[in-house]
């Protein structure tokens, strides 16, 4: 719906923009709440502690799964960047696996204490 009058009345927009900057209702990683540490916060992407596994996680600010290779490029970079800032150079690992949220792309820079951590918050 064309809502260039300037009408801002709640429901004369779609719930799910298309195009850049697309978001779902009810997706966690669409709604970014400031839970955990932030570290970056872009355009195209944000970082910051995982809530599940306390070890930064990069989010892609689109809903969906397959991000352009640029946008992937850069996701990564700054995941890198952050990384290296809190655990050091060559201690952790990249994970691109999505398991708790798979249908938004996003990915874990794992060090090595990270499921020890986890396992004793549990306790």
């Amino acid at each position: 719906m064309d809502t260039s009058d300037g009408d801002e009345r709640p429901g004369t927009r779609s719930a799910v923009p298309s195009g850049p900057g697309r978001r779902v209702e009810g997706c966690d990683l669409c709604e970014a709440s400031h839970l955990t540490r932030w570290y970056v916060e872009d355009e195209v992407c944000w970082v910051a502690d995982c809530e599940a596994c306390d070890v930064p996680m990069v989010v892609w600010r689109n809903h969906g799964t397959d991000p352009p290779e640029a946008d992937l490029g850069h996701m990564l970079t700054v995941l890198a960047t952050v990384a290296d800032e809190r655990f050091g150079s060559d201690t952790w690992t990249l994970d691109q696996v999505m398991r708790q949220v798979p249908d938004h792309f996003h990915a874990h820079a794992r060090d090595r204490a990270w499921w020890s951590r986890r396992m004793g918050a549990r306790r």
